[in-house]
């Protein structure tokens, strides 16, 4: 068995899941409204590198990397990932990944790398590795190869070195996840993140996918609301020029008028609702939390929450 589904999750597997395949299991648990999906676990990683022997090539390759020297790092992510993407993917292995595929009765999903020593309280792989959004069935395969190779990108080998993890095993897990079409996404920080107040939590959204926000593309709207009446304590708009949407031919970075672009993204009563379930999970992970949320057709949906590293 190399997945697992969510529900069959919870915080303690980081080990097998990764720490957002983990986290995914463990909301989806309690009742949180996490849009249903799997997780190709760590042992299927192992076992790939294992079973096509590419592993010693990995070792040898990282043992030579002087992460001082941005080009030695680079090189090694381009050999690495190269051994991988012509590497076959296990006929077995494929068929459960696409089996479970499925079973979410989805179209589209996104496929998301997680590292299994990420997000805990000291270290956070955010932005290491990486996300690929609207996979169609005949494509997902590709794509959970694309994440396991994420685990060497240049960004990542200086990662593990920078952590003190260059010695440690780091596998990695993907999460196949339903897609959320949002219309409006974004983060949540339970507790303020510049001024470290614990009453207050920051919510950030953007119009179009959450890639637009978590890439650092656009700057969001803010709002500041008091955690024990959530009351909203201040609302900053930014006016956004374009959005991150799907068509036809894929994901597009589509143009948004003055007027659009500059209405404020969610409304007083959709801030006070979303503030509301950021809280239940702070309560229920008891410590200050990075969410990542989505508003697909009016409901909330939350595809990501990892603790704060930086309080």
């Amino acid at each position: 068995m190399f997945t697992k589904t969510f529900k069959q999750l919870s915080k303690k597997n980081v080990a097998i899941a990764g720490g957002k395949g983990a986290s995914l299991g463990e909301m989806s648990k309690v009742g949180m409204p996490v849009p249903p999906g799997f997780v190709v676990t760590a042992n299927a990683f192992d076992q790939f590198i294992k079973e096509t022997e590419i592993d010693a090539d990995i070792e040898a390759i990282l043992k030579k990397v002087s992460h001082k020297d941005i080009n030695s790092v680079d090189r090694s992510s381009n050999e690495i990932r190269a051994i991988i993407a012509k590497t076959r993917i296990p006929k077995d292995l494929a068929t459960e990944i696409l089996s479970e595929f499925k079973k979410l009765k989805s179209k589209f999903v996104a496929v998301r790398s997680s590292a299994t020593s990420e997000d805990s309280k000291t270290a956070s792989w955010a932005g290491e590795l990486e996300t690929y959004l609207n996979v169609t069935e005949k494509d997902v395969v590709k794509y959970v190869l694309k994440c396991w190779s994420s685990l060497f990108t240049p960004r990542a080998i200086f990662y593990r070195f920078e952590k003190k993890l260059h010695k440690t095993k780091v596998s990695v897990a993907v999460v196949v996840q339903k897609m959320v079409q949002s219309e409006i996404s974004g983060i949540t920080f339970t507790v303020h993140p510049v001024t470290k107040d614990k009453n207050q939590m920051v919510i950030e959204a953007g119009f179009g996918l959450g890639e637009a926000i978590v890439g650092g593309m656009i700057t969001p709207d803010t709002y500041v609301i008091h955690k024990d009446d959530f009351s909203i304590l201040d609302i900053n708009v930014s006016r956004q020029s374009f959005a991150i949407v799907k068509t036809p031919r894929g994901n597009i970075n589509k143009k948004l008028s003055k007027s659009a672009g500059g209405k404020q993204k969610l409304a007083g009563k959709q801030i006070v609702e979303l503030a509301k379930i950021c809280k239940k999970i702070e309560a229920h992970y008891r410590h200050p939390q990075d969410i990542e949320w989505a508003l697909e057709k009016g409901r909330f949906y939350i595809t990501q929450s990892r603790p704060i590293t930086t309080l």
